[in-house]
């Protein structure tokens, strides 16, 4: 016998259909909600009695659904039930080559069973709670940065109709000090109402790490930028109230931002692959942490092909009689945030570092990557193509640095 259990996950509840053997299903399916008394109660034991009917454990397929089979799984690890997790293209592949149109969550159940017997489909490898994790410090990172950079557009905006003369005052306009500044003086009126060694003091106050020249010279820059603003009398005073509002958003998020750097490293510095990942040039701390996270153990991938076509980076192909599509995109159905933090090495890798004092040489971050993209570029391909081929090309160097456990070495 090869049992197997199909689960058809939503949230909060499940569709439980048992099969014995290849188109032998057993019992009618039934649904399990996601709370102690049913997991425990129902659905342990209809395991327990499968178990005892045939002598052995029954392996339990389930459909990737973000967060709503954590319950599930959890369950099923403290019971040491193989399970195996498909992704949601190939159970939909399988659920539509049926002509009958139907839906439902007993026939999706049905479908997952089937599904078990026609594909070679492997139990689902673990990865550590350590990189588990990593994964969600690092996710949570970029949501935040995403929603800190659209903060910071609104912020530009409307400090163009306060104060732009601002933007110069300080060397970093998103800078702790000059946020803070900001904040207590929004207005050329507030600047201009105070004498210039208040205003002094007050910098000075805000950033104890600086001299008192250093403050004194930004107070004199933040009088003249006061004098030369257009907007000397400010007539819409929400613009005011929603600066101040927006100052503050930034002033948390960058402190969140901050926490999360500081947790994201400590973690990944327990992990020896994120030193690894680094010795490739263009992959720094918060790069590493993030492909490290995303692709987990790199057991899971036997070839580096299926690591590319994991980031979602492979192209893909289109043919049907005589036709044969000439412009192939890339899938994109893999992670996205593992296609992002790659897309983010290749920048920092073609990129030119500074040039040394003593001569006019210029010395690329990663020269083997560079020298890739130079020649796609030359044989006349445009960016976008270079760029994803640059990127298969270091999803194989990450894949064999990774299994062989070695730094990466780059040629003088």
């Amino acid at each position: 016998m090869n049992l197997v259990i199909g689960l058809d996950v939503a949230k909060g509840v499940s569709q439980v259909q048992a099969f014995l053997d290849k188109g032998k299903p057993y019992r009618k399916s039934f649904s399990v909600l996601h709370n102690v008394e049913e997991l425990n109660n129902v659905f342990l034991v209809f395991l327990k009695e499968i178990e005892t009917l045939t002598g052995k454990k029954p392996s339990v397929v389930l459909e990737s659904t973000g967060h709503y089979h954590s319950p599930v799984i959890q369950f099923l690890e403290e019971h040491q039930y193989v399970y195996i997790i498909v992704n949601p293209l190939i159970s939909y592949r399988a659920k539509s080559s049926s002509l009958r149109k139907v839906k439902t969550d007993a026939i999706d159940a049905y479908h997952l069973c089937e599904l078990y017997y026609k594909e070679e489909l492997e139990p689902y490898k673990k990865r550590g709670v350590q990189l588990l994790n990593l994964r969600n410090l690092t996710r949570l990172q970029e949501s935040i940065s995403g929603v800190s950079a659209q903060t910071k557009i609104q912020f530009h905006s409307l400090l163009d109709q306060i104060f732009p003369e601002y933007v110069g005052v300080f060397g970093d306009l998103y800078s702790k000090v000059s946020l803070q500044t900001l904040l207590k003086f929004p207005t050329s009126e507030s600047v201009l109402s105070i004498s210039e060694s208040i205003l002094e003091d007050e910098i000075a106050s805000l950033c104890k790490s600086r001299s008192f020249d250093w403050a004194k010279e930004r107070a004199q820059k933040l009088k003249d930028a006061a004098s030369r603003n257009p907007f000397q009398n400010n007539l819409f005073q929400s613009h005011i109230f929603n600066l101040e509002i927006l100052v503050t958003i930034i002033l948390q998020y960058q402190e969140h931002l901050s926490k999360l750097e500081a947790e994201i490293d400590a973690l990944a510095k327990e992990i020896d692959e994120y030193k690894i990942l680094q010795s490739i040039p263009g992959i720094g701390e918060k790069i590493a942490a993030t492909i490290i996270s995303e692709i987990g153990e790199i057991d899971r991938f036997n070839h580096p092909r299926k690591l590319v076509a994991f980031a979602g980076v492979d192209p893909s192909v289109y043919s049907s009689g005589k036709f044969t599509a000439s412009v192939n995109r890339i899938t994109k159905r893999g992670s996205s945030s593992l296609r992002h933090a790659l897309y983010m090495a290749v920048r920092c890798g073609i990129r030119d570092a500074r040039k040394k004092k003593t001569t006019e040489e210029v010395i690329p971050r990663n020269k083997r990557l560079r020298e890739f993209y130079d020649k796609k570029r030359n044989e006349g391909k445009p960016f976008r193509v270079a760029i994803i081929a640059y990127v298969n090309k270091l999803l194989h160097w990450i894949y064999a640095v990774l299994k062989s456990k070695t730094n990466f070495q780059d040629p003088a």
